[in-house]
């Protein structure tokens, strides 16, 4: 009898036709707005830093590297990254069963595990490829106000750097929370936006049960002492060591996946009529 072929060259068949699918499918319209809004921000802080210059919050002037940080901590860490991962991550399982075309995927001579993994790959690949450069975007737009942008560049690498962990682990997590729940997005939601900002400001071991935790670590901005946005990011000053970050996202990466590979290869799907 002619065997199947393993996880991951099945993964990566999965990922061949579900990339173009998902790069062009209707989510990526909201992707494209969501990582658009903060070029239209940066825009808009260069032109009116070129008209009326940066402000000055308790007597220290604004610069763009400053600005850059503060946009890198509240925009992408705090808002897009989490969202990415639960919108595109609860969804690589459930639509295929909303749709009532996850039969047809089982149907498929390839180990059910792989599904879900090869589909998490393009999820991967389809957000970098869009939030990356928009990142870069910003940096170019921001940074040269006030700063100087070859001493910044390696924080840009380290940003991207941790852009990419953070979608790879919060698509992971909530990959398992698609695949294992019925209804995955308002969990996911809850998750990002309710218990992890909540466990950041409690005192305690709770924040260790929480993606952010471990990824506020490896920003590598600090905001300027004197101003009242040191005052704002206090809250989420406590954070661990870098290789205890590392050591963190990584386990709730492969933790996620193989959790989400065991659901759906257990899980029976019933397709509602």
């Amino acid at each position: 009898m002619k065997n199947s072929p393993g996880l991951l060259p099945s993964a990566l068949r999965v990922f061949d036709f579900s990339f173009g699918q998902m790069l062009w499918s209707r989510r990526s319209v909201f992707l494209g707005l969501l990582v658009g809004a903060p070029v239209v921000i940066a825009v808009i802080v260069r032109m009116v830093a070129m008209t009326a210059g940066l402000p000055v919050i308790n007597g220290a002037g604004l610069n763009g590297p400053t600005v850059f940080g503060l946009l890198i901590w509240v925009l992408f860490v705090r808002f897009v990254v989490p969202v990415l991962g639960v919108y595109y991550g609860t969804s690589l399982i459930a639509d295929e069963v909303d749709d009532k075309t996850i039969t047809y995927l089982f149907t498929r001579p390839v180990p059910r595990a792989s599904i879900l993994i090869g589909k998490f790959l393009a999820y991967l690949a389809c957000v970098l490829l869009l939030v990356l450069p928009a990142v870069v975007v910003v940096y170019f737009l921001i940074v040269p106000i006030g700063g100087n942008i070859g001493q910044s560049f390696p924080q840009l690498a380290a940003d991207l750097g941790m852009l990419v962990a953070g979608l790879t682990t919060y698509g992971a997590l909530f990959a398992f929370v698609g695949a294992a729940l019925k209804r995955p997005l308002i969990v996911g939601l809850v998750f990002a936006f309710g218990w992890e900002s909540t466990v950041l400001v409690v005192p305690g071991y709770l924040k260790r049960l929480s993606v952010a935790y471990y990824l506020q670590a490896l920003v590598p901005h600090s905001m300027p002492a004197d101003s009242s946005i040191s005052s704002l990011l206090s809250l989420f000053q406590e954070t661990p060591p870098i290789w205890v970050s590392l050591a963190g996202l990584t386990a709730i990466t492969v933790l996620g996946l193989w959790l989400g590979g065991r659901a759906v290869e257990k899980r029976e799907y019933v397709l509602e009529q």
